[in-house]
């Protein structure tokens, strides 16, 4: 029988939950963290039955027999996982009750319900009417144009070959679909683009348990419906197709319409998907944690050990730099993603069309002004001047036509003075009505507000589409414009150099390693501007942003390697994606450098698919993973497979990448380094026993190597080092294996630090007054109403704990120590006298960016402290650390302070 480390810490702690619902008068207090009092659900918990024959009925009744009453949530009867989850009907004595369900011999692991959302998404530019969209869509009928994700990944390599996914299934855990969609293929069930799938959670995101149906149709949140276009949009419009378009989708939709979902709600839905026979799972969600052993990443990795890959989001927290990586994709199994700008930025506007003397519609691009075309019109176009630039900028000549019947062509330039409305002044002199403006800037298209009640109509366009307009009348070339009213019009997409980061990875993309010191990601994809599909309700096309836009892409790229290679074995195709892909500079947001990414950024790289789909190299890992100083191993091995017909010589080298100091020095403490963190000046060395190998054709070899961390670089702010091992075959084959390591302990520097507040960081202790966590004085009074009193009036000032870590934790544990008289029993505890656990902790997994909790005179068990003075000490498990042992654990503590009651 195995128990979580919550249940082995504080006997006298309980979860966080119950001491909100008992305190009388609890701040509101924006700056706490999330999880504290949203990251878990209220005597909500998981539990893994020890025996995979167990009944959740018997199970309950057996708790009831022994005096717990539940309400169940979620059955989580699966293969690969025997379990279910459960609330509590009564939440007194819960530490007391969760200790008791985990010393059942059926229970072989118990963990609290945790919170957590799907990224909302916050288009860059979306349609703006559904109606406009055409007719369903054959599946057959694939025709693609030009696709920036497509081509910087080798996609449309593929396509051109007819390799499109056909015969495979993937299953999406996320919000829903929008399978209404044309795109989508326009319905649910056997012969449909989604053919399979399951709601967990029903639409309304309030209530207390989970309202399943067996329809994952979404058209509130949208974020599904922008993953499974990614995957699988059929021909459309709009030009582009889904990454592999011939799949079969399956859609476990894990969230109502605000986005929120549980990890018993993802873990059933990953489980879902693989007893459905998915043959790849893509999910991009995910949980801040850093940690391969949480339960949502075990799930995850046990599929993922079953022979089924599993694509999860990496995250966005890039702006934290190191050390970010989110469950599940910090499962030792699964393939976690990055993301990178796309090289374009597509922008959706209006569509209009033009002729050439009654000839062939073409279209192009509007943005709205206002007022916008209120009605459809068919009529002539007329440029103001003949050369490219601002005109109308005074009076119009006196053998200018009547322009009543004719749309207006003008160029911007405010730079001289000569305004929009000042423009459309003299047009309607002149009876002008519509007016089309094309800025003299390209890549842009302004935002117009003509307040002349003569004018009926405003929009503006490209310099590009200006210039081409310009040049057909110049030419004598009669130009009709069609434009439809704007609740009416459909949608075209504008794609212009992306002049921000285009082709770079995004800054926004979580970073790696794991704290078990695992590469996190494997690789990168296009995710920045990404357009794809979107509820019809919502606009029908968007462009988003994020890893959970490059993840769909990768989970795509699996089938369609796979589909040539003729397997969908999770390590031979993520070795293949890594080994082929493309390593990117590094882009500090503003600039390139002239070196490699780190691999804890980027992985391997961009994916190239082509290049992973037809190699015949295959390695026998997808990186090296070198641990810190602590359990480094200089020398390294791998093997190489060629499954040519051909002997390969492969030429070895190595190709370094910047190397990242963790922590730099601050006031008082170590202190984390954001994005684009402190580079270092110092690589590692990779010496090889051959610079040259041949392996024959149908041959393995063995690669041997020695690693040279930095020498010069700072061990106790533990750099992270990294690089690349690059194999060029004679038979034309370029591959490079990712390595990373850390130089430094993680075991021995502290996951958390006393003395803190100068940096705010640390420990230490603040209030609940706004004063922006600034650091409480030492010995500082609270005058607090007793937790028990029914208070009224303005909310009192309550300390507050704050705990910065310098490091993840696996279990981080926060007690009160009495500094005078008690008469309250206390427990020794890592060399302190504690009267029990602060509201809240134990907490488990906790990723560096710490935590914070108030306090108001009442302990985790319900206890009320009498007034006096205290101080809190927290005490963290080290990296690697045996949480029996008391030597692996770290604690630091704020100062005293001293808490006095009103009545």
């Amino acid at each position: 029988m195995k128990f979580s480390l919550a249940i082995l810490a504080l006997l006298g702690a309980i979860d966080s939950t119950i001491a909100t619902t008992t305190a009388p008068s609890t701040p509101s207090d924006s700056t706490l963290d999330a999880t504290n009092d949203n990251s878990v659900v209220a005597g909500a918990y998981i539990v893994e039955f020890e025996d995979e024959n167990e009944e959740t009925d018997v199970f309950y009744q057996g708790l009831s027999a022994d005096g717990i009453d539940v309400d169940h949530r979620v059955d989580l009867r699966y293969n690969l996982f025997k379990g279910a989850s459960f609330n509590l009907r009564n939440t007194d004595s819960l530490n007391e009750t969760v200790a008791a369900i985990a010393g059942l011999q059926k229970v072989k692991n118990i963990w609290p319900v945790r919170r957590l959302s799907f990224p909302k998404p916050n288009p860059v530019s979306v349609g703006n009417n559904a109606t406009a969209l055409a007719a369903h869509t054959k599946r057959q009928q694939v025709e693609e144009k030009p696709f920036s994700p497509h081509l910087m990944t080798q996609v449309d390599r593929l396509h051109a070959e007819g390799i499109t996914g056909g015969g495979i299934k993937i299953g999406i855990v996320d919000t829903g679909v929008d399978y209404l969609h044309p795109a989508l293929g326009g319905c649910f069930g056997e012969g449909c683009l989604v053919a399979y799938g399951y709601d967990l959670t029903g639409d309304d995101d309030s209530s207390p348990v989970p309202i399943p149906d067996d329809d994952p149709y979404d058209d509130c949140f949208g974020h599904g419906t922008h993953v499974t276009g990614i995957i699988a949009a059929q021909a459309n419009d709009q030009g582009f197709l889904g990454a592999s378009p011939n799949v079969t989708i399956g859609m476990y939709k894990a969230s109502g319409c605000g986005g929120s979902t549980t990890n018993d709600i993802l873990i059933a839905g990953f489980n879902m998907a693989y007893e459905a026979g998915s043959d790849i799972i893509s999910c991009s969600a995910g949980d801040d944690s850093g940690f391969a052993s949480d339960p949502w990443a075990m799930a995850a990795s046990r599929i993922a050990d079953a022979g089924v890959p599993v694509i999860v989001a990496l995250g966005n927290s890039g702006s934290d730099g190191l050390w970010q990586a989110a469950t599940p994709a910090s499962g030792w199994s699964v393939t976690a993603v990055g993301s990178v700008e796309n090289t374009l930025s597509p922008v959706i506007q209006a569509a209009a069309s033009f002729s050439i003397d009654s000839g062939v519609q073409e279209k192009f691009g509007l943005r709205w002004g206002s007022p916008a075309f209120q009605e459809n019109l068919t009529l002539p176009l007329w440029s103001v001047s003949s050369a490219i630039g601002a005109s109308a900028c005074s009076a119009l000549p006196e053998d200018t036509p009547d322009l009543s019947d004719k749309v207006v062509l003008v160029g911007i330039s405010v730079e001289n003075g000569c305004y929009p409305e000042t423009q459309a002044g003299f047009i309607a002199a002149k009876g002008g009505r519509y007016i089309l403006y094309y800025d003299l800037k390209n890549g842009t298209t302004s935002q117009l507000y003509i307040y002349d009640a003569n004018i009926k109509g405003t929009a503006s366009i490209t310099l590009d589409q200006g210039i081409e307009f310009l040049n057909l009348l110049n030419d004598g070339q009669n130009v009709t414009v069609d434009i439809t009213d704007y609740s009416n019009a459909g949608i075209f997409v504008q794609n212009w150099d992306n002049t921000e980061g285009g082709g770079y990875t995004s800054k926004s993309s979580s970073w790696g390693p794991t704290f078990e010191v695992e590469i996190k990601p494997q690789m990168t994809a296009p995710g920045g501007m990404i357009l794809s599909t979107y509820p019809l309700r919502l606009g029908g096309y968007a462009a988003i942003s994020g890893t959970s836009m490059a993840t769909p892409l990768v989970a795509a790229a699996f089938a369609l390697v796979g589909q040539v290679k003729g397997t969908l074995d999770p390590a031979t195709i993520r070795h293949a994606l890594s080994a082929t892909a493309k390593a990117l500079n590094f882009y500090d947001g503003t600039s390139p450098y002239g070196i490699l990414a780190p691999v804890a950024q980027q992985g391997g790289g961009m994916i190239q698919v082509y290049d992973a789909a037809y190699a015949a190299t295959t390695l026998s890992v997808s990186s090296l993973a070198l641990n810190d100083s602590d359990q480094f191993v200089a020398d390294q091995t791998f093997s190489i497979q060629n499954s040519g017909s051909q002997d390969a010589t492969y030429t070895l080298g190595h190709a370094k990448a910047a190397t990242m100091y963790s922590l730099q020095q601050g006031a008082k403490v170590l202190v984390t380094v954001n994005f684009p963190g402190r580079m270092v000046d110092d690589w590692a060395t990779i010496s090889f026993e051959s610079d040259s190998i041949t392996v024959p054709a149908g041959g393995k070899a063995e690669v041997k190597l020695t690693v040279t961390p930095p020498a010069t670089a700072n061990a106790t702010l533990l750099p992270v080092y990294s690089g690349y091992i690059t194999l060029n075959s004679s038979t034309g084959e370029n591959l490079s294996l990712p390595y990373l390591g850390v130089k430094g302990s993680l075991h021995d520097t502290p996951t958390v630090q006393g003395g803190g507040g100068a940096d705010l960081a640390g420990v230490y202790l603040t209030d609940t007054n706004g004063h922006f966590n600034i650091p409480a004085a030492a010995n500082r009074t609270f005058t607090i109403p007793r937790p028990d009193a029914n208070v009224t009036g303005p909310s009192p000032v309550y300390p507050k704990l704050r705990a910065s870590m310098t490091l993840g934790t696996r279990e981080l544990r926060a007690y009160v120590v009495p500094l005078s008289g008690t008469t309250l029993p206390t427990t020794t505890l890592l060399g302190y006298q504690s009267l029990g656990s602060m509201p809240g902790f134990p907490k488990e997994w906790l990723y560096r960016g710490g935590t914070s909790q108030y306090f108001w005179g009442q302990l985790a068990d319900g206890t009320i402290v009498p007034e006096g003075t205290y101080k809190i000490v927290v005490s963290a498990l080290r990296s690697f650390g045996d949480a029996s042992k008391d030597e692996d654990w770290v604690s630091a503590e704020t100062v005293p302070f001293i808490i006095d009651y009103t009545e």
